[in-house]
């Protein structure tokens, strides 16, 4: 994707999932979410990751505006946000690329 020409959220999608280590883990978090709402710990026994790596990518992705939070508090859930919900076919792509 040619960074000149994105979007904020774009460019948040991309250095968040392109420009850390750990993208592969973030993008298995969001689809997860994007496909039924869940807390950290629900995430946490699904994916079989540790608690606080889950909680890590959850700060990240709720900080570039892709997830919304149902409350704040322990057990709160988490949904994807209308930005990701209308950037969803650049976010597949971003996807695409991670697996180059």
């Amino acid at each position: 994707m040619k960074k000149n020409n994105l979007t904020p959220i774009v460019r948040k999608m991309n250095n968040l999932i392109l420009g850390r280590k750990g993208g592969k883990t973030t993008v298995k978090i969001i689809d997860k979410i994007l496909k039924e709402p869940h807390n950290t710990n629900q995430l946490s026994n699904e994916l079989n990751l540790d608690y606080n790596t889950v909680k890590y990518h959850i700060y990240l992705i709720l900080k570039s505006e892709l997830f919304v939070q149902s409350e704040v508090n322990y057990g709160s859930l988490f949904y994807p946000s209308s930005k990701l919900i209308n950037n969803l076919n650049e976010y597949e792509q971003i996807k695409k690329l991670l697996k180059k």
